[in-house]
């Protein structure tokens, strides 16, 4: 994976979960990998990669089970998909209009 620079490393792990349970790819209940098995694939830091489960966890998408491992919790795409969503009006939605004003276009001009 590679990463970007303008955002935090942890934030990006985080992300890259999300977008596979959004994806279909990571379902409730099943195991993801460990903290080292994440780093160690990533060639990150185990303690970036405990920040983004930590992340994770406060946010109810993944749940621990001591001894066992990380795991999707069940209503982690309702989770998922309503954050995504408002993050999605909140910040990106503004950006697009902004551009779309100093470029003249219409929703009309784009989805025909």
């Amino acid at each position: 994976m590679e990463f970007d620079s303008n955002k935090s490393i942890y934030l990006q792990i985080t992300d890259m979960i999300c977008d596979r349970i959004l994806g279909g790819e990571l379902k409730p209940g099943d195991r993801i990998a460990s903290v080292r098995e994440l780093g160690a694939e990533y060639q990150v830091n185990p303690n970036t990669v405990v920040r983004s489960y930590e992340k994770l966890t406060a946010d109810g998408i993944i749940y621990n089970r001591r001894g066992i491992g990380y795991f999707i919790a069940d209503d982690a795409l309702e989770k998922v998909l309503k954050q995504q969503r408002q993050e999605f009006i909140g910040q990106e939605v503004p950006r697009i209009r902004r551009r779309m004003e100093l470029l003249g276009l219409k929703i009309s001009d784009i989805f025909c």
